[in-house]
């Protein structure tokens, strides 16, 4: 994991160098991808998520969902950074001087014109 880290940290300062940002880049192609109940999903590739001396679990568990978004929208745009519609998450929490976690997920993104839509309603006759 750390060396594909520092993959994707050396191909970021890469594009800054040529005069962007690693989102604005979007080194999403860096990683194969697929379709997966109207998002998409990297197959392959996680991103992880980390945080320690936190009071209480759900803070833990904030704190490293937020680490784990914010490399995420700094790499590929903010687009791939929700963990709700994140795909395979895995979170691993414990507690001995406060609470730590360690979390896990592949990036996804909404599809694209895709997706679950709301049915159209029809439109109201006049009388």
């Amino acid at each position: 994991m750390r060396h594909t880290i520092g993959i994707a940290m050396g191909m970021a300062a890469a594009a800054m160098m040529w005069g962007g940002s690693a989102s604005a880049q979007g080194l999403e192609f860096l990683h194969s991808q697929r379709v997966e109940g109207g998002r998409v999903c990297f197959t392959d590739h996680f991103h992880s998520g980390s945080s320690s001396g936190q009071a209480t679990r759900m803070a833990a568990e904030r704190a490293a969902i937020a680490g784990w978004s914010s490399f995420t929208a700094w790499e590929y745009g903010g687009h791939w950074a929700s963990w709700q519609i994140a795909a395979s998450r895995g979170v691993n929490c414990s507690q001995s001087s406060g609470w730590s976690c360690q979390i896990e997920a592949r990036p996804c993104r909404p599809q694209a014109g895709g997706g679950a839509r709301a049915p159209r309603r029809a439109a109201k006759k006049a009388n």
